[in-house]
């Protein structure tokens, strides 16, 4: 298949560099010393939702004058319809349009809101919750955080206790999340609670999907340090927390089908291969400089060279998965299959492409940051990163399930 761009978006391609050099603000720089989240399409030296909710005034500044520049343009959401904000291109353009930014070295707006919630409230929202949300979403005005992962129902989602029990026109919610990424700076929550189930009926029954104001009365975020040393995630308590009736999305018990599609959209991945591609070509590029042989492990001759090979084919491997995830979109399906596909390979590519970095740079890939540290110590970052990969998201044993049963049509366990 050919992925090459038309000429309708090869022109496009060239309008959003020149937007992204000119409109970029110049005062919003790159923090090296700080750590972002976990995502693979996470850009170094930048967390916009930290940024934008910090305490840095420059730094939230530029993030909001960043999201301004987009926003008029409605490139923050761009493949929503323009009423809800956003700019009606095309899966093509929007997938130029992010491969763009994300190979600038600049920051996403509003990951969350925009690619998990804001595509399932256009396929099981009403018109009132898509003109409330969706339109300061696509604005970099209203951050999301999800609020699925519990203490003991991770992967297992299914085993959630987090309850709601309505009480006329409202739910009131007790219990508990974990996990939550950047829940800490989000202004609201999608959360998925049980109501409740007949005896007998499967756990996936009795749960309903709500989105939950994180600034109601009963919510406690508590922010959680990584192996890194940051907080790119926390967990959330809720003491009788009251949400309208209003703010459920889909039916009550059938939450679960809803964040089926939420977790498609999640796994599609549309930015891993970019992230991994620059960072395998910045590899390359170091050590091909005078000082990268000096930190090389001795092992280059001795079969590292083809492991570095392998890596950049499962590099543009990891891309044209993307690429045939976003070209499924027009048909107007919720990703598939397809997108755990892309989830599964791409997380076990960080993983790899990690190792690579640690066999090339020997007892230096333990180096954290300063001037003896490889590449500003970029792959030991990437090396904690990537513990998580196989499991964030879905672990790899239910993206191999999803794809035997929805993909292979093989019969479930």
């Amino acid at each position: 298949m050919n992925w090459g761009d038309t000429a309708e978006q090869a022109a496009f391609r060239r309008s959003v560099r020149r937007f992204v050099r000119d409109a970029f603000p110049a005062s919003y720089l790159p923090e090296p010393d700080a750590e972002n989240g976990l995502e693979p399409e996470d850009v170094g030296g930048y967390n916009w939702p930290a940024d934008v909710r910090g305490a840095d005034p420059t730094r939230a500044a530029g993030a909001r004058d960043w999201a301004a520049a987009l926003a008029r343009r409605g490139w923050i959401a761009p493949q929503w319809p323009r009423r809800y904000g956003g700019a009606g291109l095309s899966a093509a353009k929007a997938f130029v349009l992010h491969e763009e930014v994300l190979r600038a070295g600049k920051p996403g707006v509003n990951g969350l809101g925009v690619f998990l919630l804001g595509p399932t409230l256009l396929v099981h929202g009403t018109a009132v919750q898509r003109a409330e949300h969706l339109p300061p979403t696509a604005r970099g005005e209203r951050v999301w955080a999800q609020g699925f992962s519990e203490p003991e129902a991770g992967s297992d989602l299914a085993g959630l206790r987090t309850r709601a029990v309505r009480e006329g026109e409202h739910y009131v919610v007790n219990g508990q999340k974990v996990w939550t990424s950047l829940g800490q700076h989000a202004d609201w929550l999608f959360v998925l609670v049980r109501t409740g189930a007949d005896a007998g009926a499967p756990r996936h029954h009795g749960i309903t999907f709500l989105l939950v104001d994180a600034r109601s009365p009963g919510v406690t975020v508590r922010p959680l340090t990584d192996i890194r040393g940051a907080a790119p995630f926390c967990e959330i308590f809720f003491e009788d927390v009251r949400v309208p009736v209003g703010n459920r999305v889909g039916e009550e018990g059938r939450g679960w089908y809803v964040a089926m599609d939420t977790l498609s959209f999640e796994r599609a991945g549309l930015g891993a291969g970019i992230t991994f591609d620059r960072t395998l070509t910045g590899l390359i590029a170091h050590l091909a400089t005078e000082h990268g042989p000096e930190q090389l492990h001795e092992e280059w001759d001795h079969g590292l060279r083809g492991e570095v090979a392998r890596r950049y084919i499962e590099v543009q491997v990891s891309h044209h998965l993307a690429r045939y995830t976003a070209s499924r979109e027009p048909t107007g399906a919720v990703p598939g299959y397809e997108a755990s596909v892309s989830q599964l390979f791409n997380a076990e590519l960080h993983q790899r492409l990690a190792r690579t970095g640690r066999r090339a740079f020997g007892a230096n890939s333990l180096l954290w940051r300063g001037d003896d540290a490889p590449m500003a110590g970029a792959f030991t970052h990437l090396s904690l990163d990537a513990v998580a990969a196989t499991f964030m998201g879905g672990t790899s044993e239910i993206q191999r399930n999803v794809i035997a049963t929805r993909g292979l049509g093989l019969p479930s366990a």
